[in-house]
């Protein structure tokens, strides 16, 4: 039976930082949990109760083998995370400077086991046929796994959802125009683009958001989501364009706000909600991590998305 969400990509063992507005420069305690944003989706859609599979790979080591055991605890199918043999699980530490957008440095060597997928480290059927393909703009930075996931994104049938989320990390490109590039090539192969005005100025070259979702539509794109922060996010199809509000919320730390909204994203477009819908429960989700200093760890479920809304409405 094919699961309901595949998500590939980008994975590692995140460290944030506990102190406010305290630089990687000071003395600092750090807190220890799974991270990578497509790994951070898996986890959302799994806590809303979904049949998911993660598609990565660790390093031969003891965070590859922690990481497995959080992701089996949250439901997340780890059948295809493998491991690379001498190779260590990348690394990234967190510091809340300041806590809307912290400050992130990666320890991923010079070929980070996430970026060696190859298209037969998995069946052709467990992409074509599950309902959701999540696919991050940086796995398409580095490594054999950029052009595998083009080759998966094009098994897919125009009929199934395949998200390609703009997530844009600068120090996993050689330059905006690389990335560009990259993001035109998976633009055309997705029936869903979802990422920030800062992603779509990197990869359509407009940061407007009704131009942004114009230029994706006019791609092909079935569903355009473009993510406002504090204004909420702005859904956009052929027939239907939806503003929806944010939730009101004090930051901890902004990391993984995004992904708990890609999370919820799949499980609104699963359930068939309405865009309405889908948008008020992403924002919610994407609240709710915001409030917290994790983010795999505290991807919500159901009924806390629930208790967010209520609370905020």
């Amino acid at each position: 039976m094919s699961p309901d969400v595949v998500s590939v990509g980008r994975i590692s063992v995140d460290l944030y930082a506990r102190e406010p507005h305290a630089g990687f420069e000071d003395q600092q305690s750090f807190r220890k949990s799974v991270g990578g944003s497509p790994t951070n989706v898996a986890v959302a859609a799994a806590r809303l109760g979904h049949d998911v599979t993660l598609v990565t790979k660790v390093g031969d080591d003891d965070f590859g083998d922690y990481i497995r055991g959080r992701l089996e605890g949250w439901g997340v199918n780890t059948s295809y995370v493998g491991s690379v043999p001498g190779a260590q699980t990348p690394l990234a530490f967190a510091a809340l400077t300041p806590p809307e957008t912290p400050t992130v440095i990666f320890y991923r060597g010079a070929a980070a086991p996430d970026t060696q997928l190859v298209a037969s480290d998995v069946p052709e059927e467990l992409i074509t046929g599950t309902k959701i393909l999540w696919i991050s703009q940086g796995s398409l930075a580095q490594g054999s796994t950029a052009e595998t996931c083009l080759t998966w994104m094009g098994l897919r049938s125009k009929d199934h959802h395949t998200i390609l989320d703009l997530d844009y990390r600068p120090s996993l490109w050689g330059s905006v125009d690389d990335a560009r590039a990259m993001a035109q090539r998976a633009i055309a192969l997705a029936t869903v683009v979802v990422g920030n005005s800062e992603e779509c100025e990197v990869a359509l070259g407009v940061s407007d958001p009704d131009a942004a979702a114009d230029a994706l539509l006019s791609a092909g794109v079935k569903l355009a989501i473009i993510k406002l922060g504090a204004g909420g996010a702005l859904l956009a199809s052929e027939t239907e364009r939806v503003r929806v509000a944010p939730t009101p919320i004090e930051v901890v730390c902004g990391l993984g706000a995004g992904d708990a909204f890609g999370g919820a994203l799949c499980h609104g477009l699963l359930e068939g909600l309405s865009l309405e819908e889908i948008g008020a429960l992403a924002n919610a989700a994407g609240a709710h991590v915001a409030t917290q200093l994790t983010c795999a760890d505290a991807m919500p479920s159901v009924e806390e998305l629930q208790r967010v809304m209520e609370d905020a409405a």
